[in-house]
């Protein structure tokens, strides 16, 4: 759950930055992939953190 939430919060934040930055659909879509793919990576490493201390 915490990835999934992670991919598409980062997709949107890196899709919002791109079209402030006045960039071109290939740049939304770019910035938007690689910040899910890094948040996504983010709340997976969280969430094997939060699985191997018995918080969840």
């Amino acid at each position: 759950m915490i990835v999934i939430l992670g991919a598409v919060l980062g997709a949107a934040g890196g899709g919002i930055l791109a079209w402030r930055r006045k960039g071109k659909p290939a740049d939304i879509a770019l910035y938007a992939f690689v910040y899910a793919l890094v948040f996504a990576l983010a709340g997976l490493f969280l969430t094997l953190i939060l699985h191997r201390a018995a918080l969840l």
